[in-house]
């Protein structure tokens, strides 16, 4: 089974971007669950052209899976993100200054289209993990919609498998900055919910 990782290199405000980070991680991860999984992954510069040029070259792999993360720097939580909305920001321009030049991804294409991924299931492997996770019906108007909509596109029929998930801020040495508070994610935390959305991923694939 061929399984496509991706991520987002660094953007305005975020000089380092662990969903890139997380991408490549999963790569390497021994956890015996993934033995069995052909894993590639692919860091992308936080622009539309970048996305426009390398998605058509992940999905040339011919992958039973494509799994991407994004950052989401003021949740608190790993978000299963459910579907993608036809639309962006003409505000807010990319990391090389790029600025779409309509608010919808395709002209006459539907309102949104529809991920095929048991969300249920991912939620409940995170879970597992003891990482706070949840369902998202909203992806943003950034790259991070961008990309979910663009893969979707090219699997229509839900083959591969495509999957989006934001990943909050993560903390090197997180720490409890009081008793009963929540103490931020760590890079580790979230490459434990990576791997069980990995694996809960194959076995829908498998079905």
């Amino acid at each position: 089974m061929r399984v496509v990782l991706a991520g987002f290199g660094p953007f305005p405000g975020a000089p380092v971007n662990p969903s890139g980070v997380l991408a490549k991680a999963l790569v390497h991860s021994r956890r015996p669950a993934l033995a069995g999984l052909h894993r590639t992954a692919t860091v992308f510069a936080t622009s539309y052209p970048a996305v426009d040029r390398g998605l058509p070259k992940l999905f040339a792999e011919k992958p039973d899976i494509v799994l991407v993360f994004g950052l989401a720097g003021r949740r608190r939580q790993v978000c299963i993100e459910t579907r993608a909305r036809n639309a962006v920001s003409v505000l807010f321009p990319d990391a090389s200054g790029h600025r779409p030049a309509q608010s919808v991804i395709k002209l006459g294409g539907p309102q949104a289209l529809t991920g095929r991924a048991p969300f249920v299931q991912l939620v409940g492997a995170v879970r597992t993990r003891k990482v706070p996770v949840r369902l998202s019906r909203d992806a943003g108007r950034y790259l991070c919609n961008y990309i979910y909509w663009r893969a979707l596109e090219r699997a229509p029929k839900g083959r591969p498998l495509v999957q989006f998930v934001h990943i909050p801020a993560v903390s090197i040495n997180p720490q409890r900055k009081r008793r009963g508070s929540r103490r931020s994610l760590s890079l580790a935390d979230v490459i434990r919910a990576g791997e069980s959305l990995l694996i809960a991923l194959a076995a829908a694939s498998r079905r």
